[in-house]
């Protein structure tokens, strides 16, 4: 796994990205048959698969809004501390999740491990189950005219 960026990306860092994100989305875009790309990086020729590619365009993305990033393996198994700030919720109420069976994990000795593909589908049904509650709200108000 990679380490997290410890700083958030500098000014021209952003700036940076930002042009790279944009030409590289760019590129990917008009050559959507293309599986590899031909780099060039201090005289010497490298040859990156497309998901690599796509991959690098993500994080500059990331990187263009000031955000640092980390890579993280959808194999990879992590502790509850971990998979509680990637849902932004207290490890007190992701081991809630975990003992009631809500998100799969495994004990490695005493310790709990949730292996992050698992806790991303549950992020993703999590985040659906939200947008479908906010949408019937909204309709709920459009239907009593609270000016939704």
């Amino acid at each position: 796994m990679t380490q997290p960026a410890q700083t958030l990306p500098d000014t021209e860092a952003v700036s940076l990205a930002r042009a790279s994100a944009g030409e590289l989305s760019r590129l990917l875009g008009e050559n959507p048959d293309v599986d590899r790309a031909q780099v060039k990086l201090d005289g010497h020729d490298l040859i990156l698969p497309r998901q690599a590619l796509s991959l690098l365009r993500d994080l500059l993305i990331e990187m263009a809004q000031g955000n640092a990033v980390t890579v993280v393996p959808t194999h990879a198994e992590l502790t509850t501390q971990e998979a509680a700030n990637l849902l932004n919720v207290s490890r007190p109420h992701l081991v809630k999740l975990l003992e009631t069976d809500v998100i799969p994990f495994t004990k490695t000795g005493t310790h709990r491990r949730i292996r992050y593909q698992l806790l991303m589908e549950y992020k993703q049904r999590r985040d659906e189950e939200s947008r479908s509650a906010l949408d019937e709200l909204a309709n709920i108000a459009q239907e009593h005219n609270m000016g939704y």
